[in-house]
């Protein structure tokens, strides 16, 4: 019982107490009870939705709803009377329309940045595939339902290329931290990369052996493979598999090349931005490169995007002041990070700090969530210049047009008049420690930290203030 109750809550704190199905209002834990479950974020307005809606219908009503598949729509309309008129060409369930608060939950919980966008969800309310369409769309009728995605050890078989044209078996993988190199010949960034990757992994497998490097080809023939695997020290993927090719692209959601993935000897994945690694660890004394808890702005920028982010902007502070946040917020982000790890979710926050090196980054978050440091003159003297488009403030962040600017060549530096005539000598400026939840997802939002202490309980405190809803959201500008 306890199990069972456990599984549906799950659902309930997804969707509620109740969905909307044709007949009217049902429970939620009632329609969900032990199905497989396809979140389907849709609206009348998408031509794309408008497309697909018509086939996932007929699949449902065929194939899927009999093997225990329940869809749940999740509307973008713009109105209650849009979302009744697309409701009814749908045969399965639906958020009501009127909890537009848990839409927009889900949107975020989930990552929504576009629909449509069909998330499969398991019994107990953990994600089988972000893919949906694409694993139904290819599966109509449901043969390989509930279309859970491949291991890593499966995707990426037991089969490889060494040097030569060597056929080589699992062993040459196996227990081994793995470098997935998406490239292709016929990609100038990627003939510009491979160079400098080759000569990097000559320079640390020596001294890594538990480390190696596999090339996933995107070449369009296998003439152009060989030629380009020639030029490389590691191994290959077999160009004929472009099932796992295609298997590990979707996987790691490798959206252009060159993309260099790093994977830890349990299949876990340590980076998917690891193309910055040969020149940040030129020895490879960072092995296995896995992503600092508590990171710095300047050097990873990914998350600010997607995730919820707490940040220590300071910019103003000396190295030990920087480490001591540092310190103080690595508990927490690793106290975050295990729990995600365990449960297979991304972590709630992520964690970053921005010091002395990371001013620009600092200077254009505090410009979006308003809270500006005083402006201080730049380190070498600036010229009085025309304007001629197309350049901006390094101080208020306008764009500048045709007039007059104040501007700095060797950095590439430049001051409208305003910001010229009010930046102050940085000896007589103290720049505030300013700490912020920036939570962009939810359309911009974030939330200032008044007098949090920068200490282990100061954020853990104003972490569960966000938690509990008490604190203040401000919309960035």
């Amino acid at each position: 019982f306890f199990s069972f109750s456990a599984l549906m809550s799950a659902f309930v704190d997804l969707f509620g107490e109740d969905l909307t199905s044709a007949e009217g209002l049902v429970k939620t834990a009632d329609a969900l009870a032990g199905k497989v479950v396809g979140l389907y974020f849709s609206a009348h307005w998408c031509p794309p939705c408008r497309g697909f809606t018509p086939k996932l219908a007929e699949w449902y009503k065929k194939d899927l709803s009999a093997k225990g598949f329940e869809v749940v729509f999740v509307s973008s309309d713009r109105d209650q009377e849009a979302f009744d008129e697309y409701f009814a060409e749908q045969p399965w369930k639906a958020l009501p329309f009127a909890e537009r608060a848990k839409k927009d939950a889900l949107s975020k919980k989930f990552k929504v940045s576009g629909i449509p966008t069909f998330v499969i969800l398991d019994a107990d309310g953990k994600v089988i595939t972000a893919d949906g369409r694409g694993a139904v769309s290819a599966d109509p009728t449901g043969q390989d339902f509930p279309w859970r995605p491949p291991t890593f050890a499966e995707a990426l078989g037991d089969s490889f290329v060494g040097q030569g044209g060597e056929k080589l078996g699992k062993s040459a993988v196996q227990d081994k931290v793995l470098g997935l190199y998406f490239s292709a010949h016929w990609c100038p960034p990627c003939r510009g990369f491979t160079p400098k990757l080759a000569e990097w992994y000559k320079t640390v497998k020596p001294k890594l052996p538990d480390f190696e490097l596999v090339f996933v080809s995107s070449d369009r023939d296998q003439g152009a493979f060989d030629e380009y695997f020639a030029e490389m020290p590691w191994l290959a993927l077999p160009f004929e598999n472009r099932k796992a090719k295609e298997s590990l692209s979707s996987m790691f959601e490798v959206e252009g090349i060159p993309s260099f993935v790093i994977v830890d000897k349990d299949g876990s994945t340590i980076t998917t931005s690891g193309r910055g690694i040969p020149q940040m660890d030129p020895e490879g004394t960072n092995f296995p490169w896995h992503p600092p808890a508590v990171k710095d702005v300047a050097g990873d920028t990914a998350g600010l995007n997607s995730s919820v982010c707490l940040l220590a902007l300071m910019e103003g502070a000396d190295a030990a002041a920087v480490d001591a946040v540092r310190a103080a917020m690595k508990p927490l982000a690793e106290e975050y990070n295990a729990k995600a790890k365990a449960s297979g979710d991304d972590p709630e926050f992520l964690f970053y700090v921005g010091g002395p090196s990371s001013k620009g980054i600092c200077s254009r978050i505090r410009s979006l969530c308003n809270c500006p440091c005083p402006l201080t003159k730049h380190e070498h003297p600036l010229e009085p210049k025309e304007g001629r488009g197309g350049w901006g403030c390094d101080g208020c962040g306008e764009g500048g047009g045709d007039e007059k600017r104040h501007r700095c060549d060797n950095c590439d530096f430049d001051f409208c008049e305003k910001c010229n005539s009010e930046a102050k000598d940085p000896n007589d400026v103290t720049i505030p420690v300013t700490i912020l939840l920036l939570d962009l997802p939810d359309d911009g939002g974030y939330y200032l930290g008044k007098d949090v202490e920068t200490t282990t309980a100061g954020f853990k405190e104003f972490l569960d203030k966000y938690t509990s809803k008490t604190l203040e959201r401000k919309q960035a500008s």
